[in-house]
């Protein structure tokens, strides 16, 4: 048989299997009916519960108003939209809109994520529910969860990162809020992303677990401000043990001069890490740093790569 002929009969072998397995690695999500499914949802409920590679939903263009889980069953999924400023995925649920008591935030995403291995890729995640409380816009529960080219929007309680053993990579994302908009207990590097305050308050409230050698990492990021906010710190300690380093970013002038505030238990300060190490631009300056917060030494640095914080899998899609 021929080199051609072997090709021919492997692609074949290949398509046959599938085929007879029943199951779709390639889905396509449109809103004018050209693609398998209209809704992101209805494309994710018919995908195969812990397939044995990944399967990809390529969504078209379009604003898609859905309020979207991806369930521990769907792993190795991906997301991947035609065009980040224009394949839209936006709810407008918050706090009080739901109304399930004190843990009503948990409940408010447009995306739920909580199965591992999930990707996405040029997508804009919103919560439009404006600056009525608490409104997830992005809720991340599963481990080796990556986001690329994503613009997460909302206000506060933005992004909601999860899961005291989940790690999660960020990359050339915007994520945009006002209070508390990164939150969360998961290990967490965002590397080359736009942060962007909608108002003077809190980036970051992280709520790192006990014995965690990492939190929130960023790294080479820009954090910005929309027109009149101010006055903004880096972040506060949501649990005793939270992290959050930040590392060759560039810190606009509304990063206020302490750079990092007490949350109300003041002796959760004793277990806290807040760092920087190497940034610049007119929030950098840190010599009027709150007392409790560090200056990460060159050795403590050579730490804080992708592949030490989050593993070889952070290298592939």
């Amino acid at each position: 048989m021929s080199k051609l002929g072997l090709l021919l009969l492997i692609v074949f072998s290949v398509f046959q299997a599938e085929s007879q397995s029943g199951i779709n690695y390639k889905i396509v999500v449109a809103q004018d009916g050209t693609g398998d499914f209209s809704s992101i949802q209805d494309a994710i409920d018919a995908t195969k519960a812990f397939p044995p590679k990944r399967i990809t939903i390529f969504i078209k263009n379009g604003t898609y108003r859905e309020k979207i889980c991806v369930p521990s069953w769907n792993d190795k999924l991906s997301l991947i939209g035609e065009d980040e400023d224009k394949t839209i995925i936006i709810w407008n649920d918050y706090f009080n809109k739901i109304n399930r008591g004190r843990n009503s935030t948990f409940f408010t995403y447009t995306l739920k994520v909580e199965a591992d291995d999930f990707y996405a890729e040029n997508l804009t995640i919103e919560n439009a529910a404006g600056p009525v409380g608490q409104a997830v816009a992005l809720h991340v529960e599963g481990n080796r969860c990556r986001f690329k080219n994503c613009k997460i929007i909302g206000n506060q309680d933005t992004v909601y990162l999860a899961g005291e053993h989940s790690k999660q990579l960020f990359e050339n994302c915007t994520i945009a809020g006002t209070t508390d908009f990164i939150f969360g207990s998961a290990t967490v590097v965002f590397n080359h992303c736009s942060i962007v305050s909608r108002g003077n308050s809190y980036i970051t409230a992280a709520s790192t677990t006990k014995g965690k050698a990492f939190g929130f990492v960023f790294l080479n990021c820009k954090l910005l401000a929309e027109e009149g906010v101010s006055k903004v710190y880096l972040g506060r300690p949501w649990r005793p043990n939270a992290k959050t380093v930040f590392i060759s970013c560039e810190l606009g002038n509304h990063i206020l001069p302490e750079g990092w505030e007490e949350w109300s238990n003041k002796p959760d300060l004793n277990t806290t890490f807040y760092a920087e190490y190497g940034n610049k631009g007119p929030g950098a300056n840190t010599n009027m740093r709150i007392k409790w917060s560090q200056t990460l030494t060159n050795n403590q640095r050579k730490k804080y790569t992708i592949n030490n914080i989050l593993g070889e899998w952070a290298n592939t899609k």
